[in-house]
């Protein structure tokens, strides 16, 4: 059995981000860039099924973005994963996840052979858009299971039983493999690499690619527009209301009705 994990690199959840060029990206120089957590849930998945299982042939983790997502893959490779494949190019627009899932595709069609699972994040936390996994498996013709929080691969590889998050309950579902699923907070706790860990990511083979690599990117790529991005509008000061219990009550009836529009 093979397993990819699909990894991305994103600003750090603390990092403050700020916008330039009049809303025509954010600032990246000094900016923190960190694994997606999402996608180390589906990295330390993939780890752990090769720990537990004989037949897990290797993990591969593929990274699609600029030298800066190195990082990423490191962290990945760092955790367990055997080698890694980063596709980096100056056409390539981390914005548009239809496109980025266009070119993962690609990426992953060029291997010799097939992989038997494919694991990545629901989302990502720069933009949310969360249309890169089922992108890819809708490219690659795989099988698509979203929001996984519970994953077992039966005992001769050739099916899964996984449990995953739909409003107000979870889904039971099985699916035959080859297949793509996405990954929710709670299917595992992932590792913290350790520093010696890390020291041995760096000698672990990594393939890196660009576009020229690539067979039919240009029929994968929509070619999304990007307009412009913006901060969030400031939020108001708060306002304290005090007096007795029921004026306060009655004046905060009125501030939600007629000011906030809530009720």
């Amino acid at each position: 059995m093979r397993i990819l994990t699909v990894i991305k690199h994103v600003p750090d959840s603390n990092a403050t981000i700020k916008v330039v060029g009049g809303g025509a990206g954010i600032e990246t120089a000094g900016l923190k860039l960190v694994l997606n957590p999402f996608d180390e849930y589906g990295a330390e998945q993939a780890i752990q099924l090769k720990e537990k299982r004989s037949d897990v042939e290797e993990v591969v983790a593929l990274v699609v973005g600029d030298d800066k997502a190195a990082e990423a893959l490191r962290t990945a490779l760092a955790m367990g994963a055997d080698r890694g494949i980063h596709v980096s190019d100056a056409k390539i627009d981390p914005r548009d996840e239809l496109a980025w899932a266009g070119v993962a595709a690609a990426a992953i069609r060029r291997e010799p052979k097939p992989f038997d699972l494919i694991l990545s994040g629901k989302q990502t936390i720069d933009n949310d858009a969360g249309e890169a996994g089922p992108a890819m498996a809708e490219l690659l013709g795989l099988p698509h299971i979203g929001a996984v929080t519970f994953l077992e691969v039966a005992d001769d590889g050739q099916s899964l039983k996984a449990r995953r998050r739909i409003e107000g309950a979870d889904e039971a579902v099985e699916c035959a493999l080859p297949a793509l699923l996405t990954c929710e907070k709670g299917l595992v706790e992932p590792r913290y690499p350790s520093l010696p860990n890390l020291m041995k990511a760096k000698k672990k083979p990594v393939e890196k690619l660009t576009l020229a690599d690539l067979e039919g990117v240009g029929q994968a790529t929509p070619g999304v527009e990007f307009v412009s991005i913006a901060p969030p509008p400031p939020r108001p000061a708060c306002k304290i209301v005090e007096g007795e219990p029921e004026e306060m009550a009655k004046e905060l009836v009125r501030l939600l009705r007629e000011e906030a529009k809530v009720v």
